[in-house]
């Protein structure tokens, strides 16, 4: 009765932390162990040192997206691409890639790049399905590329080294971008579209204006790889980075109107994963001592004979969370079952974590439930039919791309043997 109980509350919208949290202390209880376990775990929680890094990129994403930043970042990938037939719609792939790299959250990019992209790309005579399409799936471009909230949550939950996660998405994200480029250049080519003559003084013009904002990528990364600097010190640095370019350089905000509202806004949503993670480690905890990963396992291995089948299986399962579940609830309920499962498998953790982000980046905009696909259908005031039928282009595409990167592990992996030797 009690489980019942748990499943409608979900079904009727009750909190996720909730319902994580009764089931974890329903659980513990059935067992006689005493529930402060779940209190242990939270403590664990609160000294991982990696976890300050989620505030503040989360806060940098937030700061980005708010100013004027977005605009200049536009503005200066149309000036280098936008002479390319399809140059367009490779600018918001790569534009969309950065913001969502940096605020971790699909819908932020959607809602603040979507309606400048939008009239952008239908001035130059791309189809109302071809856009929207675009935009629902970029916005979840950028999962894989640092400083992504979502690895650094999976390095954290799957105790992964962050950095070798930083370094195995860059491949794996830019195939999928040249992918959607490749379709994007190929439509370009199909009718009379009109393009954006290349000019250098545009670019100069259009650099200058983001000259600050270019390099922060290559603050974090370079910094993190050369050693200078761990991924929370990055986060830190961004922060404080992007706190004196857009306010003190662009005053594109206000320092004492703005960025406390600002941080509210992000740390209402860095508050919502903290507490699911806190009560889902408790439950993980208990998974542990119930032996559901064993037990899991064995019923795997009475059925499926060998790794590659075991990916297949893994694939469609995850592409299911994806649209159920939003990303960060999936990382942390999901990733403690299937990480010794996949281990034993013979799977590496960091292609593991590439593979599991992949799926959940396209499932966000997979029919029926993807919520790209809602947010998109508010944002530009259409049917939730018409986006499904405008992604499923973009979604194909991004499956050869989920099926090259599961099956071809040195994608994941190359680079961070390459980095790290390893």
């Amino acid at each position: 009765m009690t489980v019942v109980f748990l499943v409608l509350s979900a079904l009727l919208g009750v909190p996720l932390f909730c319902v994580i949290g009764s089931v974890a202390l329903y659980a513990f209880a059935s067992i006689e162990i005493d529930s402060a376990v779940i209190i242990i775990e939270m403590v664990r929680l609160a000294s991982a040192p990696a976890l300050l890094a989620i505030p503040l990129f989360t806060f940098t994403g937030y700061i980005l997206a708010d100013s004027n930043a977005p605009l200049r970042m536009v503005n200066f990938t149309r000036a280098l691409f936008g002479w390319l037939p399809g140059g367009v719609p490779v600018v918001a792939f790569i534009s969309c890639a950065f913001f969502s790299a940096f605020t971790g959250v699909s819908g932020v990019t959607i809602i603040a790049l979507g309606g400048l992209l939008y009239p952008i790309l239908r001035s130059e005579k791309y189809s109302e399905t071809f856009t929207l399409g675009l935009l629902t799936c970029s916005g979840s471009m950028g999962m894989l590329i640092p400083p992504s909230l979502p690895l650094i949550l999976y390095g954290i939950i799957s105790e992964t080294p962050i950095d070798r996660l930083f370094a195995a998405g860059i491949i794996p994200e830019m195939m999928l971008i040249t992918f959607l480029s490749i379709f994007s250049i190929r439509k370009g080519l199909t009718r009379d579209r009109i393009r954006v003559k290349f000019s250098m003084r545009q670019l100069i013009t259009t650099a200058k204006a983001a000259v600050f904002e270019i390099p922060l990528p290559i603050i974090v990364l370079g910094g993190i790889y050369s050693g200078l600097f761990t991924a929370t010190e990055a986060a830190a640095i961004s922060a404080a980075y992007a706190v004196i370019v857009e306010i003190f350089i662009h005053r594109d905000l206000n320092f004492f109107k703005d960025v406390p509202r600002i941080i509210e806004k992000s740390m209402i949503l860095v508050g919502s994963i903290l507490i699911i993670l806190g009560v889902a480690l408790g439950l993980t905890s208990y998974m542990v001592d119930a032996q559901i990963p064993v037990k899991v396992l064995g019923w795997m291995q009475d059925y499926i004979g060998n790794k590659w089948v075991f990916l297949i299986v893994l694939n469609i399962f995850l592409l299911i969370v994806g649209c159920l579940m939003d990303i960060f609830s999936a990382i942390i309920i999901i990733v403690p079952l299937i990480k010794p499962i996949a281990v034993s498998f013979g799977v590496d953790p960091i292609h593991l974590g590439i593979i599991f982000l992949c799926n959940l980046e396209i499932g966000y905009s997979t029919p029926p439930v993807g919520i790209n696909l809602f947010i998109a259908s508010t944002r530009f005031d259409r049917s939730i039919l018409d986006l499904y039928k405008s992604a499923l282009p973009f979604i194909g595409i991004l499956l050869i791309g989920l099926v090259l990167i599961t099956y071809c592990p040195w994608l994941s992996l190359g680079l961070v043997k390459l980095l790290f030797g390893t």
